[in-house]
């Protein structure tokens, strides 16, 4: 088992990566302050891995929330569900709610737990890809809107991070490949050696190999925890992690909550965003051939959907979170391993990628 640690100082807590660590009993007591404890996971995850959760929790007062699969539901209304349990059961503010899920579930309890009575622990137990390597580390939680993605939520960090890599074994093959896309992310924001590598094992990971899936992950959280210790609330390094999702969060909300991933639609918001650094005269075509081509590797989409208009695009767009005073804010590469700060670019330019790249 390796051990990282998110550091935050009071609220700092450690992101646990190893096999079978969901029978280890110790990993959650110790981090369990309470005799009330609710699971939160969906109909996909639970019947392959909560009774092994729940047979660690004997020794507490345990109730469970299972919610449907999906990008499409999470939303304010199946926040509720979770609150109708927690009230039901008579939670107290010192309870503990643990997340077993992917994304989606991690951000939805997440965000549960900092609104219920003002906010309960909460412990991430990420078995998806994307999650073990992102979305579980940071604090980021909340729910969409029909008008834009993570638009309702708040930064609460969990008390731990478990990712457990013999989850993986039941990921199928798509959710796999985007996860993949946020692995590639910070080897093009940060860590251009780890760029390289993942060019040099990509197939190693396409076929699952353990070594390579557990050397991934570890990079992965080492850069994530890096950026979040130095930057927890995104008022600076940390929206480089939004490198594609400008894009990609306009392509989720226009083609219909589910229809991509959010891994697809990063994916495909990378290269956009590649193809726009290149238009700024960053990046080279060779540059953005290579990003093209590990995408296309991990066998992901690397173009919007034709029935997305430009215009569709930049009215989606304008809806995001590091946009200042109505301007279009994106994290560009200045090189593969370095990426911009949130830049306003010029409405001209931005029209070239979206009228031309792709279509």
């Amino acid at each position: 088992m390796h051990k990282i640690i998110v550091e935050l100082d009071k609220r700092s807590y450690p992101i646990y990566i190893g096999s079978d660590l969901l029978t280890k009993k110790e990993l959650y007591s110790q981090h369990i302050n309470s005799k009330q404890v609710i699971v939160i996971s969906n109909v996909t995850i639970a019947p392959l891995y909560l009774d092994s959760v729940l047979k660690q929790l004997t020794a507490f007062q345990v109730a469970s929330v299972i919610l449907p699969d999906g990008e499409q539901f999470k939303t304010l209304e199946y926040i509720s569900t979770i609150f109708d349990q927690l009230l039901s059961h008579k939670f107290s503010r010192n309870s503990t709610l643990i997340a077993l899920g992917g994304g989606v579930i991690g951000d939805m309890g997440g965000f549960a737990a900092a609104c219920y009575q003002r906010g309960i622990h909460f412990i991430q137990i990420p078995t998806t890809l994307l999650a073990q390597v992102d979305s579980s580390v940071g604090g980021k939680t909340g729910v969409n809107h029909p008008l834009g993605k993570n638009m309702i939520g708040a930064f609460y960090q969990p008390q731990c991070v478990i990712a457990d890599a013999d989850v993986l074994d039941t990921l199928d093959d798509r959710q796999l490949s985007a996860g993949l896309a946020e692995v590639i992310k910070y080897g093009l924001i940060r860590d251009i050696n780890f760029f390289v590598w993942l060019e040099n094992n990509i197939k190693a990971l396409i076929s699952r190999d353990k070594t390579a899936l557990a050397y991934a992950i570890e990079q992965s959280c080492l850069n994530k925890a890096q950026i979040v210790s130095e930057d927890e609330t995104e008022t600076g390094i940390r929206a480089t992690l939004n490198l594609g999702h400008t894009f990609g969060h306009a392509i989720e909300t226009g083609a219909g909550y589910g229809t991509y991933l959010h891994g697809e639609a990063v994916a495909i918001g990378t290269c956009q965003a590649a193809d726009l650094s290149k238009r700024m005269g960053w990046l080279n075509d060779d540059d953005v051939k290579r990003i093209i081509d590990l995408f296309v590797a991990c066998n992901l989409p690397t173009v919007p959907p034709i029935s997305l208009s430009s215009e569709r695009f930049i009215d989606l767009m304008s809806v995001d979170k590091k946009n200042i005073d109505g301007q279009i804010r994106v994290i560009l590469l200045k090189k593969i391993g370095e990426a911009t700060l949130p830049i306003g670019v010029n409405k001209d330019i931005l029209q070239e990628t979206l009228d031309t790249y792709g279509r």
